[in-house]
């Protein structure tokens, strides 16, 4: 019997890592949930989103029986990984911004963040540059409109260029410009196409999607499960779990469906 693996965000931004898991992992059966009625985190007290992680994880541990569980939410990742990963007795995969890789692709020496407020405040980021991108100048943005205009775009709504710009105007100002930037929130990759067309410069975006992926197939060691045949090659089921209202979700069915998703139902 196949296993799901979860994959666990405050609202849509964990589709992008979604994407990058499938894409390397067509056969991989998954259970995605998105936390609606306590999104987003950002805002929200540290205390608070640790509750509400560790509360959806566990049902869904209990519901869904996963062989792995990824938070693809930066918010929660950095601050509720060791509790996950003592709840539950499988593994726990998390998202962190892409410092490392982004340190190493800058041909000027000079990268940009583009998080979360939260997330650009954070020790956590602090230490990543420090250990990762110490010889960079490190340029931080910190946007929550970003999000919710992420939300909005896989909801079918026109992302406005002027509100882009504006968002991305610290980038424009440096001196120099970073070469390379960094999407440190999982929701922002869903908005790459729409964030090149407003920064006419050659640049490098830079997110955690293909090395989560990468991770998530060393973890479950897959030639091995597709040899025993506990995960089968092909299409799957996947499913999109929310949490609160389904006038949260209703407008993101085409954009599910057309991702692959066969079944949407509440937590």
């Amino acid at each position: 019997m196949q296993k799901p693996i979860v994959i666990f965000d405050s609202g849509v931004g964990g589709l992008s890592i979604y994407q990058e898991i499938k894409n390397r992992l067509p056969g991989l059966p998954v259970i995605y949930c998105s936390d609606n009625e306590g999104f987003p985190y950002g805002p929200r007290p540290e205390s608070e989103v640790i509750e509400r992680t560790l509360h959806c994880l566990e049902k869904l541990a209990d519901q869904y029986k996963p062989s792995l569980v990824t938070i693809a939410c930066n918010t929660a990742s950095t601050i509720s990984l060791p509790g996950a990963r003592t709840l539950l007795d499988i593994p726990v995969v998390g998202v962190v911004p892409a410092i490392k890789p982004a340190g190493l692709a800058s041909k000027i020496g000079c990268i940009g963040l583009l998080a979360t407020p939260g997330t650009v405040k954070r020790q956590y980021t602090d230490q990543l540059i420090r250990d990762f991108a110490n010889h960079c100048k490190v340029i931080r943005v910190g946007s929550s409109e970003l999000v919710q205009l992420a939300e909005d775009h896989l909801r079918g709504k026109v992302v406005d260029p002027d509100t882009l710009k504006a968002i991305l105007s610290p980038f424009f100002k440096a001196n120099p410009m970073p070469d390379c930037i960094v999407l440190g929130c999982t929701h922002f990759p869903l908005l790459k196409e729409q964030l090149q067309q407003v920064i006419s410069a050659d640049m490098t975006w830079v997110d955690s999607g293909e090395a989560i992926a990468h991770r998530v197939e060393r973890l479950l060691d897959m030639e091995s499960m597709l040899e025993i045949g506990i995960i089968e090659k092909g299409k799957t089921s996947d499913i999109f779990v929310y949490s609160g209202s389904n006038e949260t979700v209703d407008d993101l069915v085409p954009a599910l469906k057309q991702m692959g998703f066969e079944e949407i139902r509440e937590l």
